[in-house]
């Protein structure tokens, strides 16, 4: 009876004292970790939701880029933090979706290492043709590809990220077979596809609605759910006729796993006010991201559900984990 006495008066004083360590949070700076380069699209999505969080709790919040091998450098040294709400992290569609599919001995588990905040933005990839290509819609892509197996080529920013991945999930839903072509960033593949040494690839909103509005390539479709707002004209896969594609760049907000429940539902609450904020949106809205929200919950199911996908278009690929 004694010890469990003492037993509920232990749970007692810890629940105490995680509801007063949360009441009190945060009381100093707060730091965000994004695993990509200043500048980029992820980089942009942490400061601005760090300006936003600042607002909102009070407390300055700080981006620290922590760059390096498709992320896991920037994964690996917040999965280590302290679980105190203190250290969060930008996680993405590869570090959290492809990175378990495609690293080898990967250092941190998406889903056992992280405490799900929220699901930032998403932005769909636009498919683009070289102006040689003679298609102007997905289906007169498809019949143009299946007459030239292995004889149509699309680039990609490197193997095994979300755009290779994305590009091998079409082909295998179309039923055609093209030869891909990695390079070390989106500019050189861009290069050779405007010069016609590529016929296809998929890119981030910003630079293909950029290279279409100049003329000098043909958008065929975006992949995600609808049509994005820097190019409404340009239909989705899905109404292409391929309704199970859905392809996205998203981006979340990761705590260490055993932060506090509490400190995740300030975050949570803290994070869906910031994505309400005129200034985020404008900011979000000019590289054509969709702001999402939600809970925590919803984003463990999210992430699961795009590990699940990954896992299953790698095996289909026999692509080789490195």
């Amino acid at each position: 009876m004694k010890k469990t006495f003492n037993a509920i008066m232990a749970i007692a004083a810890l629940t105490i004292t995680t509801l007063a360590y949360a009441q009190t949070f945060p009381s100093r700076p707060v730091k965000i970790i994004v695993p990509y380069p200043p500048g980029g699209i992820t980089d942009i999505v942490g400061r601005t939701i760090a300006e936003g969080l600042s607002q909102e709790l009070g407390q300055p919040v700080v981006v620290d880029n922590r760059v390096g091998a498709s992320g896991v450098i920037g994964a690996v040294a917040a999965a280590r933090a302290n679980p105190d709400g203190y250290t969060l992290f930008v996680g993405t569609s590869t570090t959290n979706g492809t990175n378990p599919s495609t690293q080898q001995s990967l250092q941190y588990d998406p889903a056992k290492d992280f405490e799900p905040v929220a699901l930032l933005a998403a932005s769909p990839f636009m498919m683009i043709v070289n102006d040689k290509v003679p298609a102007r819609t997905v289906s007169e892509f498809v019949k143009y590809a299946k007459g030239r197996p292995d004889k149509v080529f699309y680039g990609t920013p490197g193997a095994g990220g979300s755009i290779h991945l994305s590009t091998e999930l079409f082909s295998l839903e179309a039923g055609i077979e093209m030869v891909h072509v990695p390079y070390k960033g989106s500019s050189p593949a861009l290069t050779d596809l405007l010069g016609g040494s590529l016929q296809v690839m998929l890119d981030n909103m910003p630079s293909a609605v950029s290279l279409m509005q100049a003329g000098k390539v043909r958008a065929l479709a975006v992949t995600g759910k609808a049509r994005s707002p820097l190019a409404p004209d340009v239909p989705t896969l899905k109404e292409a006729g391929y309704p199970n594609f859905d392809s996205e760049s998203w981006l979340a907000l990761y705590a260490p796993a055993d932060t506090p429940e509490a400190v995740i539902n300030t975050l949570n609450a803290a994070v869906n006010k910031s994505l309400k904020r005129p200034s985020l949106l404008e900011v979000f809205n000019k590289v054509g991201l969709v702001t999402y929200g939600g809970t925590p919950g919803e984003l463990a199911s999210y992430q699961a559900a795009e590990i699940e996908k990954w896992a299953k278009v790698v095996k289909a690929i026999n692509y080789e984990a490195k």
